[in-house]
């Protein structure tokens, strides 16, 4: 089993206390005790690594052996999940966040069926921020995935006409994806569509010529992390 990551806002010191919710999660969910080495991240690049000499219901003390700090990754993976209904919104969000995606707006398309009010909008944005922040821990992430606001159709137009790649998938589109040519920096931005499809007055709005991601069609919560895991295969993991 890998090595257990935990947020903490500051790493300054040889020695480092995590508490509030992830010190308790750590000592009395996880039980991690004495002489367990975990990792300390601010989600933001910087980490710190080492073994625990403390553990306590108030959160535990790492003895900080290493530390580091990676760069942001570029080109940013920018990924307009449409709202997918129920618990696919949480299985869309943990995988782009496993598979490496850098920013996931969700996005109120037409088709998407959400109920968009104050109250509700905002529910839906902490859900979705709880779940990138959790599945950024789980796998083990120095940069956490960000969750922006929900996005209208405007708003994701103008994400579009400012990426260095537009990626706007749809089933009838003759390009396939893996003929891009991708950039080497600025943004990728990838727009999954709901489960009705992409209307085509949105389409018309991207004004971005649509992609072919395969052979068959998947759900709007697998779409997303099929996509970005092919451009990924020729980029960050090569």
């Amino acid at each position: 089993m890998g090595i257990a990551v935990f947020f903490a806002p500051e790493l300054v010191g040889d020695e480092l206390t995590l508490d509030g919710a992830e010190g308790r999660h750590a000592a009395v969910v996880r039980r991690i005790g004495p002489g367990e080495r975990i990792r300390l991240t601010d989600g933001r690049g910087s980490w710190a690594e080492g073994p625990v000499t403390a553990a306590s219901k108030a959160g535990v003390t790492v003895a900080v052996q290493q530390r580091g700090h990676e760069p942001a990754a570029s080109p940013r993976l920018v990924v307009v999940q449409a709202l997918p209904k129920g618990e696919r919104a949480e299985l869309a969000v943990e995988m782009l966040t496993e598979v490496g995606v850098d920013v996931i707006v969700p996005w109120n398309a037409e088709r998407s069926q959400f109920r968009n009010n104050p109250e509700r909008s905002a529910k839906t944005y902490a859900k979705w921020q709880a779940w990138a922040f959790e599945a950024s821990k789980q796998s083990r992430r120095s940069w956490f995935a960000t969750v922006e606001p929900i996005a209208s159709t405007p708003e994701v137009a103008r994400l579009l006409s400012a990426a260095a790649l537009p990626v706007v998938l749809h089933e009838e589109a003759k390009t396939p994806l893996a003929s891009l040519e991708l950039p080497t920096d600025g943004d990728i931005v990838i727009v999954i569509g709901p489960e009705g499809g992409i209307a085509p007055a949105e389409l018309a709005t991207f004004a971005a010529e649509p992609i072919r991601l395969g052979d068959t069609v998947l759900r709007t919560s697998t779409a997303g992390v099929a996509a970005a895991a092919a451009l990924l295969s020729h980029s960050r993991w090569t």
